[in-house]
């Protein structure tokens, strides 16, 4: 099957710090792709290239047959591409369907009137009908990362990247999520998730990438990886010997 998206032997650097080297990543249709890798290791620098909020150095992004690396965010959205961000920054002083409204209107192209049913599928898909008119800026930490992920869903994501999505969760709230974010897969989106909560993502996703220093370090079945004794060194900290 061809990939739905992929980076090829992409490099970013500022000034001589070398953020992304090499890159070479494949996302496949209605896959679930874990990203794990230490603070600093350029993970989301690599959804910044994805998304066309940082140009690379060198190498090329391909969405479907499609070459977008010369791109503008804006057309990568419209195109597929989708991302949540690890810390939320909803419109606190509109509502939440308010907010979601504009995410699909400039994420879409469409008129507030042709996304209006879609957007209240979407609340009630991620829990948040019940605070559908409640304004944004009086949700809870969890209610904010959900409405973070109703935004990006809102923009019909082909492809949705998740940043640390279940960080500063409790162990309940991060199960809920989880059951959503597992939903939203299930009815056919792929998604690239980058997290922490390590038990979370490998509760999710079907392979496994391990970045460090830009580069990626392995890939695989999630456990095999992750039990792996150079990604428990690099990662956990734990000596390989």
């Amino acid at each position: 099957m061809a990939p739905l998206l992929r980076l090829q032997t992409v490099s970013k650097s500022y000034g001589s710090l070398v953020v992304t080297n090499k890159l070479d990543l494949e996302l496949h249709p209605r896959e679930a792709l874990g990203v794990i890798g230490p603070n600093g290791a350029g993970k989301s620098t690599m959804f910044n290239l994805i998304t066309g909020d940082v140009r690379p150095d060198a190498g090329r992004i391909f969405f479907g047959e499609t070459d977008v690396t010369a791109m503008p965010p804006h057309e990568r959205c419209r195109r597929g591409i989708g991302r949540s961000y690890q810390i939320p920054h909803p419109f606190t002083n509109m509502t939440v369907f308010e907010n979601l409204l504009v995410g699909a209107c400039y994420g879409t192209g469409r008129s507030e009137a042709q996304v209006t049913d879609d957007c209240a599928e979407i609340l009630e898909r991620t829990g948040l009908l019940p605070k559908a008119n409640m304004p944004a800026g009086k949700l809870s930490l969890l209610e904010r990362k959900r409405l973070e992920l109703a935004r990006a869903l809102a923009t019909q994501p082909k492809a949705l990247l998740l940043d640390e999505i279940a960080g500063g969760l409790t162990e309940a709230e991060c199960q809920e999520l989880v059951a959503t974010i597992r939903a939203i897969h299930a009815a056919g989106t792929a998604i690239i998730w980058i997290e922490h909560v390590v038990h979370a993502l490998l509760s999710v996703v079907e392979r496994l990438v391990v970045i460090n220093f830009g580069a990626k370090l392995d890939e695989g079945d999630p456990q095999t990886v992750f039990n792996s004794p150079q990604v428990q060194e690099i990662y956990m900290g734990i000596s390989a010997e």
